[in-house]
Protein backbone atom coordinates (compact mmCIF):
# COMPACT_ATOMS: atom_id res chain seq x y z
CA UNK A 1 0.00 0.00 0.00
CA UNK A 2 2.75 2.63 1.22
CA UNK A 3 4.86 1.46 -2.41
CA UNK A 4 1.02 2.15 -4.50
CA UNK A 5 1.02 5.73 -2.74
CA UNK A 6 4.55 6.43 -3.13
CA UNK A 7 3.72 6.23 -6.88
CA UNK A 8 0.60 8.31 -6.78
CA UNK A 9 1.74 11.39 -4.44
CA UNK A 10 4.97 11.40 -4.79
CA UNK A 11 8.23 11.44 -2.10
CA UNK A 12 5.73 12.74 0.79
CA UNK A 13 2.12 12.06 1.85
CA UNK A 14 -0.17 11.64 4.49
CA UNK A 15 -2.34 8.83 5.94
CA UNK A 16 -4.59 8.25 8.46
CA UNK A 17 -4.17 6.13 11.37
CA UNK A 18 -7.16 4.82 13.73
CA UNK A 19 -6.42 6.36 17.11
CA UNK A 20 -3.39 8.32 15.74
CA UNK A 21 -4.49 10.95 13.74
CA UNK A 22 -2.68 11.89 10.31
CA UNK A 23 1.07 10.70 9.71
CA UNK A 24 3.49 12.19 7.36
CA UNK A 25 5.31 9.79 5.36
CA UNK A 26 8.41 10.19 4.04
CA UNK A 27 10.51 8.20 1.21
CA UNK A 28 13.12 10.73 0.14
CA UNK A 29 16.24 9.40 1.96
CA UNK A 30 17.36 13.36 2.75
CA UNK A 31 14.45 14.15 3.97
CA UNK A 32 13.64 10.68 6.47
CA UNK A 33 17.68 11.95 7.34
CA UNK A 34 16.89 15.17 8.27
CA UNK A 35 13.65 14.00 10.97
CA UNK A 36 16.13 11.29 12.45
CA UNK A 37 19.04 14.30 12.59
CA UNK A 38 16.91 17.22 13.81
CA UNK A 39 15.91 19.02 16.63
CA UNK A 40 14.34 16.87 19.30
CA UNK A 41 12.03 19.40 20.77
CA UNK A 42 10.57 19.31 17.47
CA UNK A 43 10.58 15.76 15.88
CA UNK A 44 9.17 14.15 19.30
CA UNK A 45 9.48 9.95 18.47
CA UNK A 46 8.26 9.08 21.67
CA UNK A 47 5.16 11.04 20.86
CA UNK A 48 4.92 9.19 17.88
CA UNK A 49 5.34 6.04 19.18
CA UNK A 50 2.68 6.55 21.79
CA UNK A 51 0.84 3.57 20.83
CA UNK A 52 3.68 1.65 22.58
CA UNK A 53 2.88 3.04 25.86
CA UNK A 54 0.87 -0.43 26.90
CA UNK A 55 2.55 -2.65 25.72
CA UNK A 56 6.21 -1.22 27.11
CA UNK A 57 5.64 1.43 29.75
CA UNK A 58 5.35 5.14 30.65
CA UNK A 59 8.95 5.12 31.30
CA UNK A 60 10.33 3.28 28.32
CA UNK A 61 13.23 4.90 26.39
CA UNK A 62 10.78 4.86 23.13
CA UNK A 63 8.03 6.97 24.38
CA UNK A 64 9.81 9.75 26.02
CA UNK A 65 10.47 12.53 24.71
CA UNK A 66 13.32 15.76 25.77
CA UNK A 67 14.76 15.93 28.98
CA UNK A 68 13.15 12.85 30.58
CA UNK A 69 14.19 10.86 27.19
CA UNK A 70 18.05 11.97 27.99
CA UNK A 71 17.72 11.48 31.28
CA UNK A 72 16.61 8.18 30.92
CA UNK A 73 19.01 7.47 27.89
CA UNK A 74 22.05 8.21 30.34
CA UNK A 75 20.78 5.79 32.63
CA UNK A 76 21.07 2.45 29.83
CA UNK A 77 24.16 3.24 27.68
CA UNK A 78 26.91 2.20 30.17
CA UNK A 79 25.66 -1.12 30.20
CA UNK A 80 26.56 -0.71 25.74
CA UNK A 81 29.51 0.38 26.07
CA UNK A 82 32.07 -1.39 23.82
CA UNK A 83 34.00 -3.16 26.74
CA UNK A 84 30.73 -4.46 27.85
CA UNK A 85 29.86 -5.94 24.52
CA UNK A 86 32.67 -7.91 23.96
CA UNK A 87 32.46 -9.10 27.11
CA UNK A 88 29.08 -10.57 25.83
CA UNK A 89 30.55 -11.76 22.74
CA UNK A 90 31.57 -15.20 24.49
CA UNK A 91 27.87 -15.81 25.70
CA UNK A 92 26.43 -15.12 22.88
CA UNK A 93 28.81 -17.05 20.71
CA UNK A 94 27.89 -20.15 22.96
CA UNK A 95 24.66 -19.63 22.95
CA UNK A 96 24.96 -20.02 19.20
CA UNK A 97 26.94 -22.99 19.45
CA UNK A 98 24.39 -24.98 20.44
CA UNK A 99 21.51 -24.12 18.93
CA UNK A 100 23.14 -24.11 15.74
CA UNK A 101 23.63 -27.90 17.05
CA UNK A 102 20.62 -28.69 17.33
CA UNK A 103 19.41 -27.92 14.02
CA UNK A 104 18.92 -31.23 11.86
CA UNK A 105 20.86 -31.85 8.93
CA UNK A 106 19.83 -32.94 5.60
CA UNK A 107 16.06 -32.09 6.24
CA UNK A 108 13.92 -28.99 5.60
CA UNK A 109 13.03 -26.33 9.08
CA UNK A 110 11.17 -23.64 9.75
CA UNK A 111 14.72 -20.56 9.90
CA UNK A 112 13.05 -17.99 11.99
CA UNK A 113 11.27 -19.57 15.15
CA UNK A 114 15.12 -21.05 15.63
CA UNK A 115 16.51 -17.73 15.12
CA UNK A 116 13.66 -16.13 17.55
CA UNK A 117 15.00 -18.94 20.30
CA UNK A 118 18.52 -17.72 19.73
CA UNK A 119 18.25 -14.35 20.16
CA UNK A 120 15.37 -14.39 23.36
CA UNK A 121 17.78 -16.97 24.99
CA UNK A 122 20.93 -14.55 24.58
CA UNK A 123 18.47 -11.56 25.91
CA UNK A 124 17.42 -13.48 28.84
CA UNK A 125 21.32 -14.03 29.80
CA UNK A 126 22.76 -10.93 29.08
CA UNK A 127 19.95 -8.83 29.61
CA UNK A 128 17.70 -10.25 31.98
CA UNK A 129 21.13 -12.26 33.66
CA UNK A 130 19.41 -15.54 34.04
CA UNK A 131 21.67 -18.13 34.25
CA UNK A 132 21.79 -21.56 32.57
CA UNK A 133 22.14 -23.24 36.10
CA UNK A 134 19.20 -21.37 37.21
CA UNK A 135 16.34 -24.01 34.95
CA UNK A 136 13.10 -23.41 36.44
CA UNK A 137 13.47 -19.34 35.96
CA UNK A 138 14.88 -20.03 32.39
CA UNK A 139 11.90 -21.43 31.26
CA UNK A 140 9.27 -19.61 33.32
CA UNK A 141 10.44 -16.44 31.98
CA UNK A 142 11.02 -18.33 28.35
CA UNK A 143 7.74 -18.69 28.19
CA UNK A 144 5.97 -15.71 29.22
CA UNK A 145 8.35 -13.43 27.21
CA UNK A 146 7.64 -15.62 23.86
CA UNK A 147 3.76 -15.47 24.44
CA UNK A 148 4.35 -11.44 24.64
CA UNK A 149 6.10 -11.23 21.94
CA UNK A 150 4.08 -13.39 20.04
CA UNK A 151 1.20 -10.80 20.89
CA UNK A 152 3.52 -7.87 19.63
CA UNK A 153 4.16 -9.75 15.92
CA UNK A 154 1.28 -12.12 15.43
CA UNK A 155 -1.29 -10.58 13.73
CA UNK A 156 -4.31 -12.52 15.33
CA UNK A 157 -3.27 -10.61 18.44
CA UNK A 158 -2.05 -7.66 17.08
CA UNK A 159 -5.16 -6.13 14.92
CA UNK A 160 -7.07 -6.28 18.08
CA UNK A 161 -5.14 -4.00 20.13
CA UNK A 162 -4.71 -1.53 17.01
CA UNK A 163 -8.45 -1.32 16.70
CA UNK A 164 -8.87 -0.95 20.62
CA UNK A 165 -6.40 1.67 20.76
CA UNK A 166 -3.95 2.42 23.29
CA UNK A 167 -6.05 3.88 26.23
CA UNK A 168 -8.70 0.76 25.93
CA UNK A 169 -6.15 -2.37 25.26
CA UNK A 170 -5.45 -3.04 28.90
CA UNK A 171 -9.30 -3.88 28.89
CA UNK A 172 -8.71 -7.17 26.45
CA UNK A 173 -8.79 -10.22 28.53
CA UNK A 174 -5.89 -12.04 26.05
CA UNK A 175 -3.61 -8.82 26.18
CA UNK A 176 -3.66 -7.86 30.12
CA UNK A 177 -3.58 -11.84 31.45
CA UNK A 178 0.25 -11.93 29.23
CA UNK A 179 1.14 -8.47 30.65
CA UNK A 180 0.08 -9.37 34.09
CA UNK A 181 2.35 -12.62 34.16
CA UNK A 182 5.56 -10.63 32.45
CA UNK A 183 5.31 -8.01 34.98
CA UNK A 184 5.09 -10.85 37.74
CA UNK A 185 7.79 -12.52 36.66
CA UNK A 186 9.93 -9.33 36.18
CA UNK A 187 9.10 -7.75 39.45
CA UNK A 188 9.62 -11.05 40.88
CA UNK A 189 13.52 -10.84 39.22
CA UNK A 190 14.10 -7.45 40.15
CA UNK A 191 13.07 -8.18 43.86
CA UNK A 192 15.49 -11.19 43.69
CA UNK A 193 18.58 -9.39 42.26
CA UNK A 194 18.42 -6.11 44.74
CA UNK A 195 18.77 -8.80 47.83
CA UNK A 196 21.30 -10.50 46.17
CA UNK A 197 25.24 -9.72 47.16
CA UNK A 198 26.45 -10.01 43.99
CA UNK A 199 24.55 -7.09 42.05
CA UNK A 200 28.29 -5.21 41.64
CA UNK A 201 29.96 -8.22 40.28
CA UNK A 202 27.61 -8.85 37.30
CA UNK A 203 27.76 -7.71 34.07
CA UNK A 204 24.50 -8.34 32.94
CA UNK A 205 22.32 -5.23 31.92
CA UNK A 206 19.73 -5.79 35.03
CA UNK A 207 21.97 -5.69 37.34
CA UNK A 208 23.70 -2.31 36.15
CA UNK A 209 20.09 -0.90 36.17
CA UNK A 210 19.95 -1.72 39.46
CA UNK A 211 22.68 -0.09 40.49
CA UNK A 212 22.36 2.88 38.09
CA UNK A 213 21.19 6.50 39.52
CA UNK A 214 19.47 9.46 38.63
CA UNK A 215 21.13 12.91 38.74
CA UNK A 216 19.79 12.94 41.71
CA UNK A 217 21.39 10.38 43.00
CA UNK A 218 18.10 8.41 43.51
CA UNK A 219 18.53 4.46 41.82
CA UNK A 220 15.85 3.45 39.25
CA UNK A 221 12.56 2.40 40.38
CA UNK A 222 10.85 -0.98 39.89
CA UNK A 223 8.76 0.03 37.17
CA UNK A 224 11.29 2.38 35.34
CA UNK A 225 13.31 -0.93 34.79
CA UNK A 226 10.59 -2.99 34.29
CA UNK A 227 9.95 -0.64 31.54
CA UNK A 228 13.22 -0.64 30.06
CA UNK A 229 13.92 -4.37 30.15
CA UNK A 230 10.59 -5.11 28.35
CA UNK A 231 11.81 -1.75 25.48
CA UNK A 232 15.09 -3.69 25.61
CA UNK A 233 13.20 -7.46 24.49
CA UNK A 234 10.73 -5.76 21.95
CA UNK A 235 13.01 -3.23 20.15
CA UNK A 236 15.93 -6.58 19.80
CA UNK A 237 14.27 -9.51 19.71
CA UNK A 238 12.22 -9.43 16.87
CA UNK A 239 14.13 -7.20 14.43
CA UNK A 240 17.48 -9.38 15.12
CA UNK A 241 15.52 -12.74 14.70
CA UNK A 242 14.24 -11.40 11.34
CA UNK A 243 17.68 -9.90 9.92
CA UNK A 244 19.73 -13.04 10.66
CA UNK A 245 17.07 -15.32 9.38
CA UNK A 246 17.38 -13.07 5.89
CA UNK A 247 20.93 -12.98 5.64
CA UNK A 248 20.83 -16.90 6.30
CA UNK A 249 18.43 -17.24 3.37
CA UNK A 250 20.73 -15.38 1.22
CA UNK A 251 23.65 -16.56 1.63
CA UNK A 252 21.98 -20.39 0.98
CA UNK A 253 20.30 -19.18 -2.01
CA UNK A 254 23.72 -17.79 -3.38
CA UNK A 255 26.43 -20.72 -2.60
CA UNK A 256 29.57 -18.80 -4.24
CA UNK A 257 28.24 -15.89 -1.89
CA UNK A 258 28.95 -18.02 1.32
CA UNK A 259 32.04 -19.83 -0.31
CA UNK A 260 33.65 -16.18 -0.63
CA UNK A 261 32.35 -15.65 2.83
CA UNK A 262 34.29 -19.21 4.50
CA UNK A 263 36.80 -18.22 2.48
CA UNK A 264 37.60 -15.06 3.79
CA UNK A 265 36.96 -15.98 7.43
CA UNK A 266 39.81 -18.88 7.06
CA UNK A 267 42.20 -16.66 6.09
CA UNK A 268 41.76 -14.19 9.12
CA UNK A 269 39.84 -11.55 7.45
CA UNK A 270 36.13 -10.13 8.60
CA UNK A 271 35.74 -7.80 5.80
CA UNK A 272 33.07 -9.49 3.70
CA UNK A 273 31.38 -10.98 7.07
CA UNK A 274 30.90 -7.11 8.28
CA UNK A 275 29.51 -6.25 4.74
CA UNK A 276 27.44 -9.02 5.40
CA UNK A 277 25.38 -7.94 8.92
CA UNK A 278 25.47 -4.67 8.16
CA UNK A 279 23.25 -4.94 4.83
CA UNK A 280 21.87 -8.54 6.07
CA UNK A 281 22.20 -10.49 3.22
CA UNK A 282 25.19 -12.31 1.58
CA UNK A 283 25.43 -10.42 -1.81
CA UNK A 284 27.15 -7.03 -0.38
CA UNK A 285 29.28 -5.23 -2.57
Amino acid sequence: MLYACQDRYGDMFTIRVAYEGTWVMLADPEAIKQVFTGDPRIFHAGEGNEILAPLLGRNSLLVLDEKRHMSQRKLLLPPFHGERMQGYAQTMGEIAEREIDSWPSGTPYKLRPRMQALTLEIILRTVFGVGRDEADKLADLRGALREFLDMTTNPRFLLPLLLAGPKRVRGISAFGRRIDRVDELIYREVADRRRAGDVEQRDDVLSMMIGAQHEDGSPMSDEEIRDELLTLLVDGHETTATSLSWAVERLVRHPEKLERLRAELDGGREEYLTATIQRRCGCAR
